[in-house]
């Protein structure tokens, strides 16, 4: 059963509750209303931009009193803020727990028509805060428009943690040698050519701090590569066992660079959403015992896309190089002179092993680990195993795609003399919300999923190793 590749429309752009919006400040005129530690936080904040923050209060704390003192855009203005006082003003932002200052705050804002932004009163706020990360000059913004700022502080803790403090060295890498590579000779794709090189770098040494030296070695890289650059290439990447999770950085990082990214019915959409939003995405099927699209089409499909210049991404389920024929697209572009490049994923053998909470190996019971497909080309039971390795007492057998030959399989490796009492395990969508396991022997686990509705991706275990004593 065959079917035709699929390109998937573009989205439109889903509705936004507020526009994240980036506002240089440096020598405006900010206001701040209020005199606790709310207020020191913002004035701290907006003067750290270099604007001309006033603070407005009769009763400062101790914070909103040191910040004055030391940061020399800061004056503080012991007394109520004042209609005119919002005068050449770009922004004002007001923390106070007093329902009166706020009211007041609102009223002479809107006279001024000065922007205003009132601490955890979002219904009265003309714009939203959000919590930041701070890697200037990059920053990143997070915001629940209001609804929970507990929420979009843990959002911003994830996010430190994929951006350290040592990315802000490459920010202000980015920004300094900006002027040098526009006017370095590079045309258009050579000077992405060169920040995609940049980027790569970037996250391979994350904590060196880059130097002129890293810049001219990039931009002779980028010169020597000629027309090279013009050409389109592949990435293959692994999309891990279905939680968007498990797909590495770097196969992230390629996803938010493609033109074009080829995936498989398996890879669910929370993963492809990792793809910029202008890349064309093409479902080209491939799932077993389903109507698929045939692998010389989707191979053919690679090499015209790469040759029209674009960067495409082959999005496999699991890991490319397991039971993803990626030697068929591998060879096909290294045929056709073009690039290709392969960013593992985590395998549904792993995914299995993890949510069943056993290891694979073991120094006692298994110190060999073996992965088998149990399903041909045709679909058929494959009879050419290596039947005294997979009947191995001491080994671990994960078994990919052997929903339907699993009786077969069963019945053969008793017949090879493995153990009936051997643990056995089927996983159904392993680390997807979904999963399911089904626990058994080699022996009873073919009978014990006849009374199971199976319709997603499976992966069985098998061996001594899986059992829980």
């Amino acid at each position: 059963m065959s079917r035709k590749a699929d390109p998937i429309a573009s989205d439109a752009m889903q509705p936004l509750e507020t526009l994240p919006v980036f506002y240089p400040l440096e020598g405006k005129r900010v206001l701040v209303i209020g005199g606790g530690e709310g207020a020191a936080w913002k004035a701290d904040l907006v003067a750290a931009t270099g604007a001309r923050v006033d603070i407005y209060t009769a009763s400062p704390c101790a914070r909103v009193s040191e910040i004055a003192q030391t940061r020399r855009n800061v004056s503080l203005h012991l007394r109520c803020v004042r209609v005119e006082d919002f005068t050449n003003a770009t922004l004002a932002f007001g923390a106070t727990f007093d329902d009166e200052e706020a009211d007041h705050a609102r009223k002479i804002a809107d006279e001024a028509g000065v922007p205003l932004n009132l601490a955890d009163r979002p219904q009265m706020s003309d714009f939203i805060m959000g919590a930041i990360v701070n890697r200037s000059p990059l920053v990143i913004g997070v915001s629940t428009g209001g609804a929970s700022p507990v929420f979009a502080q843990a959002v911003r803790g994830r996010i430190e943690t994929l951006v350290p403090a040592s990315f802000a060295a490459w920010a202000r890498a980015a920004q300094a040698w900006r002027p040098k590579i526009l006017t370095s000779g590079l045309d258009f794709i050579g000077r992405r050519e060169f920040w995609r090189r940049f980027t790569r770098l970037a996250f391979q040494d994350i904590e060196t701090t880059p130097t002129d030296a890293h810049r001219e070695d990039l931009l002779a890289q980028t010169q020597a590569a000629g027309q090279a650059i013009n050409q389109g290439r592949v990435t293959l990447v692994g999309a891990g066992p279905g939680d968007p999770e498990l797909i590495t950085l770097k196969g992230m990082r390629a996803l938010a660079g493609a033109d074009v990214v080829l995936f498989d019915d398996l890879v669910p959409a929370s993963i492809l959403d990792f793809a910029r939003r202008e890349a064309t995405r093409i479902n080209v099927g491939k799932r077993g015992y389903a109507p698929s699209v045939p692998q010389e089409e989707i191979t053919d499909l690679l090499v015209s896309l790469a040759r029209e210049g674009k960067h495409v991404v082959r999005l496999k389920g699991g890991d490319p190089m397991i039971f993803g024929r990626a030697n068929e697209e591998i060879t096909a572009m290294r045929q056709a002179g073009l690039e290709i490049e392969v960013i593992p994923g985590v395998t549904a053998a792993c995914a299995g092993a993890a949510a069943i909470g056993a290891s694979l190996t073991s120094r006692e019971t298994a110190r060999r680990l073996q992965f088998i497909t149990a399903h041909s080309k045709d679909g058929d039971f494959p009879e050419d195993f290596e039947w005294r390795a997979l009947a191995d007492p001491r080994a671990t057998t994960a078994v990919y795609m052997g929903h339907r030959t699993l009786p077969a399989l069963s019945a053969r490796l008793l017949k090879e003399g493995l153990p009936a009492d051997t643990p056995a395990y089927l996983i159904e969508r392993a680390s997807s919300p979904e999963e399911k396991i089904i626990k058994g022997t080699i022996a009873d686990l073919p009978t014990r999923i006849t009374e199971q509705n199976l319709s997603g991706p499976v992966m069985l275990l098998i061996g001594r190793a899986l059992s829980e004593e």
